[in-house]
């Protein structure tokens, strides 16, 4: 089987932190980091077969189950912002993948989030298997990133220290 090129980690679109973005304290806003997330992921979803074109023609689409996102440093009004992606696992009804948010001069990582996203059945509105094609196309995907290893803050658990 002639397998593809993956690219690892996945560069997705760069984006610039906007004014409106920018919250009382000088810097980007919570709400913005997932918004900036969300729009770099349809990159990710894209490069996985799950593509606007796959919704329209299959009647299937996906749905976040759960998103953590964790803020590393902060960035300000015109910061670029460069984003990268990792699938991590997947089974024929989830993806888990990581995604992370590097300022795009300076390098340090600003944020990560992590999603788990759910393949729906939008006729009916719930969970349904991919097809084993597409599954096995993003198991090739995870394998290929494995190279990068677990990601620092993966599965985190949110907690008070004792």
């Amino acid at each position: 089987m002639n397998t593809p090129n993956i690219p690892t980690p996945l560069e997705l679109p760069s984006t610039t932190v906007k004014p409106e973005w920018i919250d009382f304290n000088g810097h980007m806003n919570v709400a913005y980091y997932l918004l900036a997330f969300d729009q770099a992921s349809e990159t990710l979803d894209a490069f996985m077969g799950l593509s606007p074109e796959y919704r329209a023609q299959t009647k299937n689409g996906t749905f976040a189950g759960n998103i953590n996102i964790a803020y590393r440093q902060e960035v300000k009004e015109g910061d670029p912002l460069r984003m990268t992606g990792q699938v991590i696992a997947c089974d024929e009804k989830r993806v888990h993948y990581w995604l992370e948010m590097f300022h795009g001069t300076e390098g340090y990582l600003a944020a990560t989030a992590e999603y788990m996203i759910l393949h729906i059945d939008m006729s009916v509105r719930r969970v349904a298997p991919m097809a084993p094609d597409l599954v096995d196309w993003i198991r090739q995907v995870r394998d290929a990133h494995a190279v990068l290893g677990t990601p620092e803050g993966l599965g985190k658990v949110m907690k008070v220290p004792a």
